[in-house]
């Protein structure tokens, strides 16, 4: 059917219109294509980089529950060199650090700290490691650098065990007074459904003669 002249104006100015913009909408739809294939790659990266640091601290956890020095050395390695911004990586350092020192490895233990104060992309495991690392060297009676450690601000939900550490470090420094400051803080910080946490501090403060 043939057009009136009005629907012919307005098909000449679509074709004029096209010509003048169409260039840019096709950019446009290109560079849309491009970025949404490109966060799918992304999400498929992210995904695939989780997984495999999944096995790799499952392999730590079981080589620590039988061990396994060496697989869990090697795994530790592994997992950090290769997904260090995964929160696999700090969980299985964390884990390497509970295991060289029980086995009073403290050097290995502190190294395993100090990675995950440095590189994890979680505030909370910061905020552990640091406490567990305080830990450590308050076992090697370097009080000062502990208690430097423990100085810096947790999250809410850690400031309970900073206070109880800083009291165990002052009862080292035989500063009693401040200890039982320090561990009455941890009390009253600490969440009450927490019962094991509480009656430890207690009993510290209690052999203070608090």
């Amino acid at each position: 059917m043939a057009l009136d002249l009005e629907e012919q104006e307005q098909v000449e100015e679509l074709k004029a219109w096209w010509k003048q913009h169409g260039g840019l909408i096709g950019a446009v739809v290109l560079a849309a294509a491009v970025a949404f294939a490109g966060w799918q790659g992304w999400r498929w990266y992210q995904v695939s980089q989780s997984t495999q640091a999944s096995v790799l601290y499952d392999t730590i956890t079981k080589a620590a529950q039988a061990n396994d020095a060496k697989a869990l050395r090697d795994s530790a390695g592994t997992l950090v060199e290769s997904y260090p911004r995964t929160l696999y990586a700090s969980m299985g350092a964390l884990v390497a650090a509970r295991y060289y020192f029980d086995r009073n490895d403290l050097k290995t233990a502190k190294a395993q700290l100090q990675w995950v104060r440095d590189h994890s992309p979680s505030d909370d495991f910061k905020d552990l490691a640091r406490l567990r690392l305080a830990a450590v060297l308050l076992d090697e009676k370097a009080y000062d650098e502990a208690m430097k450690l423990i100085e810096t601000k947790p999250a809410d939900a850690y400031e309970a065990q900073y206070a109880a550490m800083r009291g165990d470090i002052l009862v080292a420094k035989n500063q009693a007074a401040e200890a039982k400051a320090a561990y009455k803080l941890a009390l009253e910080k600490s969440d009450k459904k927490d019962g094991g946490f509480q009656e430890s501090v207690r009993m510290r403060l209690e052999a203070l003669g608090g």
